[in-house]
């Protein structure tokens, strides 16, 4: 038995590769770490869904009297002391979106098998970069990609990526949308750069998420290559401001190349009317991008489906599974109905990655997004939906519409304006008389309120802002959630409204 690890108070577990000496202490430590987190889960997590200190104290709280992090510890400690670092600094501060009152912004709670699959995967820590350094992990990926080519209807040509997130696919998509199809319609020999990409235009609505402007910006397109269209009263693009769009920059000497769309948008779930988007797009020559983070998973129930039409007239589409797959973060993805698309616009060929024999043509993934090194983020949704099935993501999915559903009617019962949803999310405000005339004391009373919830305990709402007003958004993607959780919510919100209401004094 070696002892070169000695220095350490825990050398079994540094040194693992004597099951005589490592197993047991493993073992335990697997059961301390899996009992820490379900004490978090049934004390922390189920009492409420936030800490309710703002963010100056929490770092008071975190840090100490320091308020700022300390110089990194010089010593190793024994796994048990470390476990109570996470209990006493951390657990206690998390947002716990398992609660049932928990209607976060597009945070579930995750699935158990979901977090099966993150212990295991971290445990064999696969490199899906690249195949040899993967093995059976680029495979497993290939499959879930298939899988979620075939939920949104592309083809047998389409192909995907794993990605950290939706603003990673939509960076990674607009790159696409760049390099092929500006490329072509410029009549390029190359991928278009600098100069080239002025004049260019991609039209996108005013709900359409922040990632799409950064994503420009990064890309190296001038400011004034994103064009904002209005969307309606229900905040969803149509085709015909656009088509207007397209022909007033074409008038102009400009080149009109992209549409980006959202189905499932992050202030309000609103979907844009994709199919005629879609045919939009055709007729102008135009790709069309659809930020589905959030709805494509909608297309796993037969009664939801309807709300997110026309994702497989897409030529690139995002998604995000730490959304409504019930995954831990972070796994998102990027589809595109040409596999060498990808291909084409990220791939390159480091003289390190040169094995195997080239007649094979194995699996790289390296070839096909813009990261090299990624970590094995399909496992935990393979396990997920090998677990569930396509049905049981359906059936969560249609109990949270359903609880939407029923939060918009409580809440329009108990006088608050509503937005009705169109997937699961639910905007509301309170407007009382006292205030109707006032719409910035309005706004206050709303982010009053949301504070007074979280301070309760009882729920989480978040706020965002509308047509330039302060709403109260539930993002219901809670499965553990009842319609009893929604009424408590609401019933707390109506009765801080009425304590602020009793302490407003006239000006």
């Amino acid at each position: 038995m070696s002892d070169r690890f000695d220095w350490h108070p825990d050398p079994e577990l540094i040194d693992i590769s004597d099951p005589a000496r490592s197993r047991e202490p493993l073992e335990q430590l697997g059961e301390q770490t899996w009992s820490e987190a379900l004490d978090w889960l049934y004390g922390t997590a189920m009492r409420r869904p936030t800490d309710p200190h703002l963010y100056r104290d929490l770092r008071r709280a975190f840090f100490g009297d320091s308020n700022g992090p300390m110089p990194a510890p010089r010593q190793g400690r024994r796994a048990e002391e470390v476990l109570a670092e996470f209990r006493e600094r951390i657990a206690p501060f998390s947002f716990a979106a398992q609660h049932p009152g928990s209607y976060s912004y597009f945070t579930p709670p995750p699935l158990v098998m979901s977090i099966v699959g993150e212990t295991l995967g971290q445990w064999i820590n696969q490199g899906i970069d690249l195949w040899l350094a993967g093995m059976a992990g680029p495979l497993v990926e290939e499959e879930v990609i298939r899988w979620m080519s075939d939920l949104v209807g592309h083809g047998e040509d389409a192909w995907g990526v794993l990605t950290s997130g939706g603003v990673m696919a939509n960076l990674m998509a607009l790159a696409v949308a760049r390099d092929i199809h500006l490329s072509r319609l410029l009549r390029l020999d190359g991928p278009p750069r600098a100069g080239r990409l002025e004049g260019a235009r991609v039209y996108a609505s005013d709900q359409s998420h922040f990632s799409i402007e950064r994503g420009l910006d990064l890309l190296g397109f001038p400011p004034e290559t994103l064009r904002v269209v209005s969307s309606d009263e229900r905040f969803r693009l149509h085709a015909q401001p656009v088509a207007s769009a397209i022909a007033e920059d074409r008038a102009a000497g400009l080149t009109p190349f992209c549409i980006a769309a959202v189905a499932g948008s992050t202030n309000t779930g609103s979907v844009d009317r994709v199919p005629e988007l879609a045919d939009l797009a055709e007729r102008e020559d135009l790709w069309l991008h659809v930020d589905a983070a959030y709805g494509a998973a909608a297309r796993l129930s037969t009664t939801v489906a309807d709300a997110v039409p026309g994702l497989e007239h897409a030529d690139s589409l995002t998604f995000d599974p730490h959304k409504w797959f019930f995954q831990p973060y972070d796994i998102g993805g990027l589809l595109v109905r040409r596999r060498e698309d990808l291909m084409r616009t990220f791939h390159r060929a480091p003289e390190y990655y040169a094995v195997g024999d080239p007649g094979e043509r194995p699996l790289h993934w390296y070839q096909y997004t813009i990261e090299g090194t990624r970590r094995f983020r399909a496992l935990k949704l393979w396990l997920s939906w090998m677990h569930l099935g396509s049905e049981g993501f359906a059936r969560l999915i249609e109990h949270n519409v359903d609880l939407a559903r029923h939060l918009a009617h409580r809440a329009a019962g108990l006088g608050f304006q509503v937005i009705e949803p169109e997937l699961a999310v639910v905007c509301f405000r309170d407007v009382p008389d006292a205030l109707a005339d006032e719409p910035e004391r309005l706004d206050e009373h709303q982010r009053a309120l949301q504070r007074e919830l979280e301070v309760s305990g009882v729920g989480w709402v978040s706020t965002t802002t509308l047509r330039d007003r302060t709403w109260l958004r539930a993002g219901v993607i809670n499965y553990l959630s009842t319609p009893a959780d929604a009424d408590r919510i609401l019933e707390t919100l109506r009765a801080a409204s009425e304590r602020i209401l009793e302490d407003v004094q006239p000006d």
